[in-house]
């Protein structure tokens, strides 16, 4: 579990190898769109604090809000701090909405061996833009750090809406004294790194936000973790799959 940073702060504070056209299915996991799930607590302002630029922050350099293609260009091809992790370092999805149309046109072409059906569920997908970039990984392997990366559907023009960032501040590698007080030190040198390029949490200890609206962009700092989060863009997307998913839907053509 990730563990917020809480009290310490307060004493500190004193790829893209496929394209759409020759897309094989075989060299990448597909998935269901995750359900949207918004149990985001309410947020608030501190005292005597102003908004926070949150939607111009960046975890090396990705910022909420960036499309798919602007990430790829970035960390594909390129010798950077960061690269794709070796295995499934793209994960692609269908909005389970839009999975059950289609499982539903397969089934009435007479498909039903599940491989075939899942073969026909993906193409159509693909080939009516249903299919989109859903998560990327990367690792900087000097470090051993890493960055997950979410996107919205194609709905909202595959958009950069959550960015996890994890570092191994926080791992204790044995129960002696060195241990812990090696711990400690990483994590105040990760936290004075937080404080000078991001600024002072204004929101409890360990909390970025840009509005009193937690749909609105905000961070979260944790030991050895940081998450951008822009739940609005988030619960647009799903708005728009379940909207458009119910309104094309291929029923028969009763008559009666």
């Amino acid at each position: 579990m990730i563990k917020k940073f809480g009290v310490f702060l307060l004493l500190v504070i004193a790829c893209m190898r496929a394209h759409a056209d020759d897309f094989d299915f075989s060299e990448f996991a597909i998935t269901d769109g995750a359900d949207f799930e918004f149990s985001q607590d309410p947020v608030a302002l501190n005292e005597e604090s102003d908004i926070a630029p949150v939607e111009s922050f960046d975890i090396a350099g990705i910022m909420l809000g960036m499309s798919f293609d602007d990430i790829k260009n970035l960390f594909f091809g390129n010798d950077g701090l960061y690269a794709p992790r070796h295995h499934n370092s793209i994960i692609y999805a269908i909005h389970k909405d839009w999975k059950y149309n289609l499982d539903y046109e397969c089934r009435q072409q007479g498909i039903v061996i599940p491989k075939d059906l899942e073969q026909c569920v993906n193409t159509l997908a693909k080939n009516r833009g249903l299919l989109y970039a859903s998560e990327l990984h990367l690792v900087r392997n000097l470090t051993g750090e890493t960055i997950d990366v979410y996107f919205t559907s194609n709905a909202t023009d595959n958009k950069v809406w959550r960015v996890v960032y994890n570092n191994d501040v926080d791992v204790l590698e044995g129960g002696s004294e060195k241990f812990e007080n090696q711990r400690q030190k990483k994590i105040l040198y990760f936290w004075q790194s937080v404080l000078q390029k991001y600024g002072a949490p204004n929101s409890d200890a360990d909390k970025w936000i840009s509005s009193g609206n937690a749909y609105d962009p905000m961070m979260t700092a944790y030991y050895g973790s940081l998450e951008l989060l822009y739940n609005g863009l988030r619960a647009s997307d799903e708005a728009k799959n379940v909207k458009q998913a119910r309104e094309n839907f291929q029923v028969k053509p009763y008559a009666f």
